[in-house]
């Protein structure tokens, strides 16, 4: 029964995310909390019942902490992201001119990478098996940046202070941003890392946040390159795509490879008689 919870929550998010292309103004914004709110409840669940509650909380602690540190940082000198601002009250309440929200978006999207990650080293000797995850966490998370940001930005949510200093396409977001999500990534997953060994529980069941990764990747593709109307998430459907996938097909190989030898197991046992 309690595997039920985080998927109820994730269907929830998806639904929300479904709705999001039919609504603008003030009921978009809506829309975008709840989104960010039911992915971060989604993940911080099935981490607690699949992962234990010590390691929940610190991975609540880092990338809501980190994330949300970052931020004010990020907003006040430039560093690590390049200069950039939040809109006023676009999403809620904020601390220091930063949404309360924008830190549990940073765990709804570590979560699902890092499971997904886990489950791509799974067979590497123990010390690639660190350093695959780190790389892959922060692979995954620039790919799932390279969505968000000019999402967001289509949106008025935030804005930065420059242009044409970008990629091509989405030359209004600087590529000091992908190099600060890089650096702060890397931080976070290294502590992660350092965590995992001593309170990752071994899981039930990752279901969850492997749909919850293949639904961005694939449905933000989808989503920018035929429902939301600005001319520029063309570009980011395809730069999301690239990068994300890189995660995404290595995962869907493995599905693939586990049926197989599903099907191989299957046959090669005798009939009961």
């Amino acid at each position: 029964m309690r595997q039920r919870v985080p998927l109820i929550l994730a269907l929830a998010a998806i639904g929300a995310q479904i709705v999001y292309p039919l609504v603008d103004g003030s009921s978009r914004d809506a829309v975008t909390i709840a989104v960010v709110g039911l992915l971060a409840a989604a993940s911080i669940s099935h981490a607690a019942i699949n992962r234990g509650v010590v390691w929940t909380a610190a991975l609540i602690a880092v990338t809501a902490g980190i994330g949300l540190t970052s931020e004010i940082v990020g907003t006040a000198t430039g560093m690590p992201y390049g200069c950039y601002g939040y809109s006023v009250d676009g999403l809620g309440p904020a601390l220091s001119g930063v949404p309360l929200i924008v830190p549990f978006a940073w765990t709804a999207g570590f979560y699902p990478i890092w499971c997904v990650a886990t489950r791509l080293v799974r067979r590497f000797t123990p010390a690639s098996r660190r350093i695959g995850r780190v790389a892959l966490t922060v692979t995954g998370l620039v790919g799932w940046d390279l969505y968000l940001d000019p999402q967001m930005v289509a949106d008025d949510q935030w804005a930065w202070c420059v242009d044409n200093a970008g990629l091509s396409g989405i030359a209004h977001i600087p590529l000091t941003n992908y190099a600060g999500w890089i650096a702060i990534g890397l931080i976070m997953a290294s502590i992660m890392e350092a965590i995992a060994s001593r309170y990752e529980k071994p899981t039930v069941s990752d279901a969850v946040p492997y749909g919850l990764f293949l639904w961005t990747w694939l449905g933000s593709a989808l989503a920018h390159a035929v429902f939301l109307s600005a001319p520029e998430l063309r570009y980011s459907a395809m730069y999301g795509f690239v990068v994300m996938g890189i995660l995404g097909v290595w995962l869907l190989a493995t599905f693939g490879v586990a049926f197989a030898r599903s099907r191989t197991s299957h046959a090669d046992t005798p009939p009961r008689s």
